[in-house]
């Protein structure tokens, strides 16, 4: 049996973590969860997850930034930002770097998983 796609979520807020680690879990997807960029880096160089959900304002790294760092090292997994400032300037840098979303905090379940089973079919395209 195939093991279930991972789905990581970084977030700084550990409610906003835990909610959405909730719902990719209720998926039938395996959640790893990160509060900070800096962690998500260190523990997911071993093994590559199907997609990344993402804060866009963290402390140290922004979800940005982080996108950036992937990219720049050759990790080209999915990407979907969920961010409580959402701007179009903000938007298009991370639509421009490749992010398979962009969302406005608080945002619907749903809204979620139509990103996320979009993000993991374009993947599974390629």
């Amino acid at each position: 049996m195939a093991e279930a796609p991972v789905i990581a979520i970084v977030d700084d807020d550990e409610a906003v973590r835990v909610a959405t680690g909730s719902l990719v879990r209720s998926l039938g997807y395996t959640a790893e969860t990160y509060s900070c960029a800096r962690d998500f880096l260190r523990a997911s160089a071993a093994r590559e997850p199907a997609c990344l959900i993402t804060d866009v304002q963290m402390p140290g790294m922004t979800g940005v930034e982080l996108q950036e760092a992937l990219v720049a090292a050759g990790r080209r997994l999915p990407v979907i930002f969920v961010t409580a400032f959402p701007t179009e300037s903000l938007r298009s840098r991370a639509l421009a770097a490749g992010a398979s979303g962009f969302l406005r905090k608080p945002c619907e379940g749903r809204a979620i998983i139509d990103c996320l089973e979009r993000a993991l079919r374009q993947r599974a395209a390629t």
